[in-house]
């Protein structure tokens, strides 16, 4: 058995979440944020690409905007109305400082108590690697929460500096802290049902299929005691 996860402490007033791509919080955080924003906490999800490299058989120059519009329709059925590209190309992320300085700007502006994003780790689990622009991403989201608190660092965004409290990494093999997202599964799955023409594209993937998987994944198995379904996080104190 697991060992327990511990309740993340919900006593913040805002997030900012900083992604990859289109789709990537629907597949279980977005479950977490419909908690959130029912509580009244302001949520704003940041992207670094519009995923237009996403669909095999649709071309880039119509993937994307057809991306961002799915995006835009998921978040708002967890309660969130601002969506933000930063328009990285989708694929060949690489992390390095206009990343970082986009991520920072975000941060200094929408001055969030939690930054989420998920994880840059090398694997999901074992046998299961990550994808290049999750690593790229993560890792600057991480770097950049830091960035934007020192008022010396990217002096031309002309914007204060602004500490986070706290950032919660998704999906990582170090999670040790969970949400229990019973009461907002089904509009974490009707989020993700958003993504209608990219599931279309997933063939023979377990992915295609938002409840199936979002409840294999969701099941907490004890460890998030009392909790039907459950989002991992790792927490990272600032």
């Amino acid at each position: 058995m697991p060992e327990p996860l511990e309740p993340i402490d919900e006593s913040f007033d805002s997030v900012l979440a900083l992604v990859a791509h289109p789709d990537d919080l629907e597949y279980g955080t977005a479950a977490a944020i419909a908690r959130w924003t029912a509580q009244g906490k302001r949520v704003v999800y940041g992207l670094a690409t519009s995923g237009e490299a996403g669909i095999d058989g649709l071309d880039p120059e119509q993937c994307g905007p057809l991306r961002e519009a799915e995006e835009r329709a998921g978040a708002a059925i967890v309660g969130v109305d601002v969506v933000e590209f930063y328009g990285f190309p989708d694929g060949v992320v690489e992390y390095g400082l206009p990343l970082r300085r986009a991520f920072a700007e975000a941060i200094r502006r929408h001055r969030p108590d939690v930054v989420v994003t998920s994880s840059w780790r090398e694997f999901w689990g074992p046998g299961n690697p990550n994808q290049a622009d999750h690593i790229a991403v993560g890792r600057a989201a991480l770097d950049a929460t830091r960035d934007a608190a020192n008022r010396w660092v990217f002096r031309d965004l002309g914007l204060e500096p602004w500490k986070a409290k706290h950032m919660f990494v998704a999906a990582g093999p170090n999670a040790r802290h969970g949400v229990d997202v019973t009461a907002t599964f089904d509009l974490g799955v009707a989020s993700l049902e958003a993504h209608a023409e990219y599931l279309r594209g997933l063939v023979d993937n377990p992915m295609s299929d938002p409840r199936e998987f979002l409840e294999s994944t969701g099941r907490p198995t004890g460890a998030l005691l009392g909790a039907k379904y459950g989002v991992a996080f790792e927490v990272i104190d600032l």
